[in-house]
Order: C-alpha cells, then structure tokens, then sequence
C-alpha cells in the first residue's frame, strides 16, 4: 500500500507539479511578462459572454485599445458574432480549452481534442487558426509542451481576484494601478460562469478596467496583443544584448573566464535560486532593464537617523533594490578587477535611479514610500550617488546576511572565493538607504549636487584591495 503511494504521489509531480515549476519559474516555452517602453498586453480568460464581452468590447473601442482573448470553444460557439468582432476589432484570439477544465485532471489525448475543437470553432468563425493558448488555471501537464509546440503558451504577470464580486470596483483598481507598468500581462476575466467565480463579477472588472484604461492614457501606454508584445520583447532582448557586446568591446573585456565543473554546478543551484526568489517575493524589474528589480516592504529594523534630519522607522514603507544575480554573474565572469566591477555596478545603478524615481511616483499616489533600501557588501561608493549607509546590527540576521553575501561575491567575482578569503575583512554588508525625495530627484537625469558629491569621492573601490 505504501509504495502504491509512493508512486502515485511520483506519477502526480511528474505530470503535474514539475511542469508548472519549470514554466512558471523558469518560464520555459511561456511568455508571462515583456520588456517594452510604453506596451502593455490585457488579457481576458473564459469567454466570451454574452452580456459583459460587448460592454468590454465598447470600453476597449473608446480608448482604441487592443486586447487577447483566450476564449472558451464552448462560449465561442454558442456566440459567433461576439467572436467575430473581437477578430474584426483588431484583437488577438487564443484557446483556453473548449470546456473550462483543468489539464491536471485531463488526460494528454483529451487535452489536445480540446485545444483542437476550439480551434476549429474559431477558424470556422473568422477563417484563421489561433496560435496562442492559455491553460485553465495557468495549469500544464507533463505532455502539453509537445502536444501542443504550434502553439505559443501565454501565462501572466499580474492576476488580481477580478472572478469575485466582493473583490469590487475599488480594490481591483488600486491592484491594477499598482502593476500598470510597460511589458505587463495582465489576466482578467469578462465571463462568471466558470467553476469559482461570481456571474456578475465582470461588470466590477469593466468599471474597475475604464479606470485604468483612462490612467493608461495619460501616462502614454499603449495596450497591444500578445503578439506585439512579443514582437516588442523579442526586438529590446536584441539590442540590450547588441549592446552589452559593443560596451564589452569598448572596454576590453571578455576575458573569458573558465568555470570548473564543481563551479558550475554552484553557479547553476544559485541562479536556480535566483528565479525562486524573484517569483516568491515577487520582484518586479525596473524599466531601465533588468539589472535592477525591487519590492515593496515595511521596514523592520532598529530606527536610522538620515542625513537631512529624517528618520526611518520601523513600519515605514520602502522600495526595497534587489541586484539581479545573473547580470552580475555575467559581469564578473567578463571582468578583469574588482575595480571594474565595480565601475560597471556604479554605472548601472546610475542608469536605473531615473527609472526607480519614475517607478515609484507611478505606484504610490499617496506618497507614501519613504525612500530605496537594499543590503550589499557592494556599498562603497554609495555615497556618491546619494545614498547613506548604514551598519547591520549584530545577530543572527546579520551573521545569515554576511555569509550569503560572501557566497554571492565568491561566484561573480572574477577571483572568486580567493577574493572572500584575502579581502573577507572589508566586505561588510551594510544597510543602503535613500530618502525619498533624494530619490525623486534623479528622475531627470543626476542631480547636481549629487553629481559634485560623486566626483569628490571616487573611486569607489583601490585597486589595491
């Protein structure tokens, strides 16, 4: 009986729990969010119906906003003409199976008969095949990445409860507003009839979606199909690496340093790491690229007292900066120094600040973020760009801190763990803070007095280190 359970728990992660690891957080052949300037893509799931869909329709018209729809093949043929319009509107189709079902509890034949039938019903209806799916639930089993490789899969960057009356107008705004950004993918849904949703829940979404329609205006978004924001992405990931090459070049760097096979099995564990925690806590990229990613937290520690007087406390809300790993992998394994490391560190976080000043007069309305926040034994020369320092207070959080840190500059460092061992003294971690108003103030571009500051304290890093 026991190994009977055994290996029906076995057969259960291996169909269903891997391959929704390994999309969501790897996004293995899914697209879930884009980079783009001024692009967005909503997304509607489990229609179309027949009283909310044309009221959406009517919205997204009157802002000349194009959406995807990843229609239900069921709903799809109980109303052609709503199809019809969608496709004749200029909006994206896709499948989201013919009955809302869950892949999980589907066998892989009666998946593809699904996706197949609903295909046909949209052909039928507007003469073309669809060529973007989204499984109910965002839920793949083991075998949907071959049965169904014509496709493109489709997941999401920002969900909100939107199927649930008493999630209302208000709240779904405030959600959405937080998340509208370029590169978004939004999933909304304009039919309550599913398996856990409230029939008259999409009437909130559409009073909830004008509202963020009309912010989206004047912030010069523009809401596009899956498709384009793919095409968007695509052509961004292109350059930003054309460009890194050419920079490379520039300043002589592609030492090309050789990773031992011991090495690149802890370089792979961390950056597997890496993508877990960016999905667990959510971590949103900065617009200038994707060096720079932050949350949103409340400060937890002892009181600071700032240089202008302030003082953060504890429960203040802060944007806290996170390094993207892997960029900084890609640096070290490409740098001669410490010094150049720290050149190049110092340029991109100079790069992101207009973006992270843009970014949270975008989220908070109410001015409520105090300020930036990070951790890094990468901090000297911190002050140069406005920031203030701080030391980590003694315990065990600091002790967990240091030696995580020192893990991390011993796998992008070009000297790797001979850099933590000669150096371990002066690689403290410490608290990087910047008031909120300092912040503000990189939005055009480096503020003078930041400026003057900069260039009367570097370097940042002796080569002699």
């Amino acid at each position: 009986m026991d190994r009977l359970i055994w290996w029906l728990l076995s057969l259960v992660t291996l169909y269903d729990f891997i391959p929704g690891f390994i999309s969501r957080v790897f996004g293995f052949r899914v697209f879930r969010r884009g980079k783009a300037e001024k692009e967005i893509a909503i997304t509607f799931d489990d229609g179309p119906d027949p009283v909310y869909t044309p009221q959406l329709l009517d919205l997204l018209k009157k802002h000349d906003a194009k959406a995807t729809f990843f229609v239900v093949g069921e709903n799809a043929e109980n109303n052609p003409e709503i199809i019809r319009r969608m496709y004749e509107e200029g909006h994206s189709l896709g499948i989201h199976n013919y009955v809302h079902r869950s892949n999980w509890i589907m066998s892989p034949r009666t998946v593809k008969k699904q996706v197949q039938r609903t295909s046909d019903v949209l052909f039928e209806i507007t003469g073309r095949r669809p060529i973007y799916y989204r499984p109910p639930w965002g839920i793949l089993n083991l075998f949907d990445y071959r049965q169904l490789r014509h496709y493109q899969i489709v997941l999401w960057s920002g969900m909100f409860g939107d199927w649930k009356e008493k999630a209302g107008v208000g709240k779904l705004y405030h959600k959405m507003r937080r998340q509208l950004a370029p590169g978004e993918v939004f999933v909304l849904h304009d039919c309550g009839r599913t398996f856990g949703a409230d029939e008259n829940a999409p009437a909130n979404m559409i009073a909830a979606l004008a509202r963020i329609l009309e912010d989206g205006d004047r912030m010069g978004l523009r809401y596009v199909g899956i498709g384009e924001l793919m095409e968007i992405t695509e052509t961004m990931k292109d350059e930003e690496k054309e460009q890194r090459a050419k920079e490379k070049g520039k300043h002589g760097e592609g030492n090309g340093r050789k990773l031992g096979f011991l090495k690149k099995i802890v370089v792979s564990l961390f950056m597997l790491w890496e993508k877990l925690f960016h999905l667990v806590f959510r971590l949103k990229p900065i617009a200038s690229g994707d060096f720079m990613h932050y949350r949103i937290i409340r400060y937890n520690g002892d009181e600071l007292q700032l240089q202008d007087g302030g003082r953060l406390k504890r429960g203040d809300k802060l944007l806290e900066m996170h390094f993207n790993n892997e960029r900084m992998f890609e640096l070290g394994m490409n740098a001669k120094s410490s010094v150049q490391i720290a050149i190049k560190i110092i340029r991109e976080v100079q790069k992101a600040l207009p973006d992270v000043a843009r970014e949270i007069k975008r989220i908070d309305l109410a001015g409520e973020i105090k300020g930036t926040y990070g951790i890094s034994t990468i901090n000297r020369g911190a002050d140069g760009l406005g920031f203030e320092t701080f030391a980590l207070p003694d315990g065990l959080f600091s002790k967990m801190t240091n030696w995580y840190l020192k893990l991390l500059m011993s796998i992008i460092h070009p000297e790797g763990g001979g850099r933590v061992r000669k150096h371990e003294e002066k690689l403290e971690p410490r608290i990087i803070v910047m008031p909120r108003e300092r912040v503000l103030a990189w939005e055009n571009g480096k503020p003078a007095e930041v400026s003057e500051a900069y260039h009367s304290k570097r370097p940042a890093v002796s080569a002699r280190e």
